[in-house]
């Protein structure tokens, strides 16, 4: 059971006690990333959390960072998302105090010197070229700018070269101080922890950290009237594809619908996907479903990587298992992706960073947190009426987007395919 405390300030902790563990998780969750940038500034709150583990007063090069944490044999990193930046760390639970102070040293200490702004630039930049080459990563950052055009959903978290390169330290600076506030922070602590002293140490660290107007992600533009079409022309051995849907918010009721839908129709080895596209017809050697939740939008996006003469004819059985969503999924089924997707939650609550993640994720997204009973509780609730209803509402032929990136020329004859 988890307990919350929010202090004067606005600072939210998460306390997750798992007595039965070892280990301890700390994750420090800030309500910011790409989709709270003007297009100047993309790219910004990928660079800060790169920089923020560069140096402090206390600790003032990278190598100490890393060594105050490895030394005691933790793990130390940090991650940014559309709508949130990550820093967590997992040690040894004898060693929790250590964890808060460097992460709390890392979030209010980090110097942001110039010569490292510099320095990090240039990393940055190296990351996005790598990126670009890579074709699986390429369709991934397509498949979204095709879904969100000319918005920050659509646009990667790491920015663009162009503006990576542009920004200035005190653009940097002050997007800092105008995002990473108390008020807009979740710290989450999850594993073998006497709850009070948690509580004590994160009030004793943060009490003067003074509070701001939070800042409001840009609103997604949801409409579509006609399917959408890039091609990519890259030589490739494969053909890597995207094709995406629009898919719901966190706080939509049909959320855990659509999550079921995504299991049964392409996550693991025994979903449509897999068994009927590639055991079947040997039409790829990769190819799955994912779903992704937003604030106020969402997608459903399905990958495969396919020879070139064979696109369009795996293109036309990923469509085909689309539509086929909407009339036909047996009781026994949805049985199996209820206990799939069950199992698997219940898995990964034995770990002290998914436990941290499961709650400072949903409190800074959603505001709360919904306990692992209560999830099961819809997932178990949900019928196969429901799943066929969304597939319907959300599997149409305006909505389809599909990106390709590869050696294809065809699209005329691939734009006439897109139809459910």
């Amino acid at each position: 059971m988890y307990h919350k405390t929010t202090f004067d300030n606005g600072l939210r902790l998460i306390t997750d006690p798992m007595p039965y563990t070892r280990s301890v998780c700390v994750a420090f969750f800030i309500g910011t990333g790409s989709r709270y940038e003007t297009e100047t500034e993309a790219g910004t709150s990928h660079f800060i959390e790169h920089l923020c583990f560069k140096g402090t007063e206390r600790r003032p090069t990278s190598k100490e960072i890393s060594e105050t944490i490895e030394g005691v044999g933790g793990i130390l990193s940090g991650g940014t998302d559309k709508e949130l930046t990550t820093f967590w760390c997992k040690v040894a639970s004898p060693y929790l105090s250590l964890v808060l102070d460097v992460l709390t040293d890392l979030l209010r200490h980090s110097k942001f010197e110039p010569e490292e702004v510099e320095r990090e630039r240039q990393i940055i930049i190296e990351e996005i070229n790598r990126s670009l080459d890579l074709p699986q990563h390429r369709v991934d950052m397509l498949i979204d700018e095709l879904l969100w055009p000319e918005q920050p959903l659509g646009r990667d978290v790491a920015g663009s070269k162009e503006t990576v390169t542009a920004l200035a330290r005190q653009q940097i600076l002050d997007y800092f101080s105008s995002h990473y506030l108390p008020n807009n922070t979740v710290i989450s602590v999850a594993g073998d922890i006497q709850q009070g002293e948690v509580i004590d140490v994160v009030h004793q660290a943060f009490v003067d950290w003074s509070k701001g107007e939070s800042p409001i992600p840009l609103p997604a533009d949801n409409h579509q009237e006609t399917p959408r079409l890039h091609i990519e022309p890259k030589d490739t051995e494969q053909v890597h594809l995207c094709l995406g849907l629009k898919g719901v918010s966190f706080f939509h009721p049909d959320r855990f619908c659509l999550d079921l839908l995504n299991v049964i129709l392409g996550e693991g080895m025994s979903s449509r996907l897999f068994i009927n596209i590639r055991d079947r017809r040997g039409l790829a050697y990769d190819i799955h479903s994912y779903v992704s939740h937003f604030r106020d939008s969402g997608s459903m996006i399905v990958y495969a990587g396919v020879q070139t003469e064979k696109v369009e004819s795996a293109l036309g059985a990923i469509l085909n298992e689309l539509s086929q969503l909407k009339n036909d999924i047996p009781e026994a089924e949805l049985t199996k992706a209820k206990e799939l997707s069950k199992g698997r939650l219940l898995l990964r609550m034995e770990d002290s960073r998914s436990v941290a993640g499961w709650s400072g994720v949903q409190e800074i997204l959603l505001g709360k947190v919904l306990s692992v009973d209560e999830v099961l509780s819809q997932i178990d609730a949900i019928t196969t009426e429901d799943l066929k209803r969304i597939a319907r509402e959300l599997f149409i032929t305006e909505k389809l987007n599909l990106a390709i990136v590869g050696p294809v020329s065809k699209e005329e004859s691939l734009a006439e395919l897109l139809k459910l």
